[in-house]
């Protein structure tokens, strides 16, 4: 197990899943966005870092019968095969490290991650997640990406994280995505502190 990992199912083991700063009861922007790409809901979803988000049950609960939930924690994702129940069985998951995952070619027309991307802070990590991307979304498929803004927060549960404006976010990925949009969202904590948000959403070219 990397430490990386170890350290991830530390915290999933130590906090319910409303103890992390994360935490919200439904993702509003994240479905807002989804919506938008004007994708029926055969679509093909991945949820990159979903652990125990619920954005899995709000997906399945709008019809969505295509989504993949990953993470590094397997007792996240186990918490929310309990929470979903018999539902679970409609989900594909998978546990591992997202730059290093051997995803299907061209398999999801939409990639979701919020709050992954920033933990990336070595060029070396970002770079592999960028080519997993180009990789598995199909020409013309879509991917949104949060990560804490300039104003956010530097560290998140212990580790350092990287902060982007909107154009730094998408340069990232760079000339195959096409930049759709991008907004800001101020997040309130399980505890009420803000913390800062920005959203890109792109178009494989």
């Amino acid at each position: 197990m990397s430490e990386s990992q170890a350290h991830w199912e530390q915290v999933y083991r130590d906090k319910r899943q409303d103890e992390v700063s994360w935490y919200r009861a439904h993702l509003e922007t994240s479905l807002n966005l989804i919506e938008a790409t004007g994708r029926d809901t055969s679509a093909a979803v991945i949820d990159v870092g979903g652990g125990e988000s619920t954005l899995v049950d709000d997906l399945l609960a709008r019809g969505y019968s295509d989504v993949t939930v990953l993470d590094l924690a397997e007792p996240a994702l186990a918490a929310t095969r309990e929470r979903l129940g018999t539902a679970a069985a409609r989900v594909q998951w998978l546990c591992g490290d997202v730059t290093q995952m051997e995803f299907a070619p061209a398999r999801y027309d939409i990639w979701h991650d919020r709050a992954v991307f920033h933990f990336l802070t070595e060029p070396a990590q970002r770079a592999a997640y960028v080519q997993r991307v180009l990789h598995s979304v199909r020409v013309g498929g879509h991917v949104i990406v949060g990560t804490f803004g300039p104003e956010g927060p530097t560290r998140c549960s212990g580790l350092e994280v990287a902060r982007y404006e909107p154009d730094k976010l998408h340069a990232e990925f760079g000339s195959p995505f096409v930049l759709e949009k991008h907004l800001v969202e101020v997040h309130k904590t399980p505890w009420d502190s803000a913390q800062q948000f920005v959203w890109c959403y792109c178009r494989r070219a």
